[in-house]
């Protein structure tokens, strides 16, 4: 459900209950590009069992939130950081998927007096200019090659682009059909507002974040599928690296979407530090 409070007028907020933080913790969730913001299924039935409310924010030009062209992943994140201190909510954990990733560091960054803990499932890692190894192991690195050039390249690439099948595993495309069902269905419903949030996240991605990835301080349980080929698993090592509390779970046998079956192990780890 939408939150529809005078309060959060310039954000689009969802959550899984009408007061989310009141009664348990929330677990924070940050959407995979392109998506509408929506909390979806299979993540409130996860985070129900592992005794927490959901909420999620639509990023600038998602699901009807306005568009901030130039945003940084701070930037955003900044805007998620304003929904927590506006709920008051305290000790969430933040999870990111996908293009979520960088976003759930980024408020964990940002506020880590309301932070509890970070989960990161397939994120992608900072970038890193000329270093062309950045890009390997995707099945597709187009669309991010073309952000490295700013925001009109990257809408102009939107003309060609196609979505390549082998960017999927077996795995994921189970997953698709079963639990994640969900997940495809909202990925088609974010198309009413258009491309622009993909485009803003993808040359977010390929500029500088605004914070540094050791200014995470809580602990971080960073998930990432073996068989990844959208976002490969160096990414993964790279982002556990740079966390001084960061633990790396690589999950075998699956790719960019399976590996969100995994996040409930993800959310009883943090809970045992």
């Amino acid at each position: 459900m939408r939150l529809i409070r005078p309060e959060l007028a310039d954000h689009v907020v969802h959550a899984s209950v009408d007061r989310p933080g009141v009664e348990r913790p929330v677990l924070l969730w940050h959407h995979g590009s392109p998506q509408t913001g929506a909390v979806l299924p299979p993540v409130a039935a996860m985070a129900d069992a592992a005794g927490f409310d959901v909420v999620s924010i639509a990023r600038p030009a998602y699901g009807g939130a306005p568009r901030l062209p130039g945003r940084s992943v701070r930037e955003a994140a900044a805007r998620v950081a304003d929904v927590l201190d506006i709920l008051d909510l305290r000790d969430a954990v933040s999870v990111g998927a996908s293009g979520g990733g960088p976003h759930a560091l980024g408020v964990a960054a940002l506020s880590p007096e309301r932070v509890a803990g970070v989960v990161t499932l397939a994120s992608i890692a900072p970038f890193r200019p000329g270093d062309a190894s950045w890009f390997s192991g995707m099945a597709d690195p187009s669309g991010l090659r073309s952000a490295t050039a700013g925001i009109a390249s990257r809408t102009a690439h939107l003309e060609v682009e196609e979505f390549d099948p082998t960017s999927f595993v077996e795995a994921d495309y189970r997953a698709l059909e079963e639990t994640w069902a969900s997940l495809g269905e909202d990925v088609a419903a974010s198309a009413q507002w258009g491309s622009d949030g993909l485009v803003d996240d993808d040359v977010a991605f390929t500029r500088p974040w605004g914070f540094a990835l050791a200014d995470v301080v809580a602990p971080v349980m960073v998930l990432q599928g073996e068989l990844d080929r959208v976002i490969p698993p160096s990414h993964a090592t790279a982002i556990a690296g740079g966390i001084p509390q960061a633990t790396l779970l690589r999950i075998p046998d699956v790719g960019h979407i399976a590996v969100l079956d995994h996040l409930p192990a993800a959310l009883a780890a943090l809970q045992r530090i």
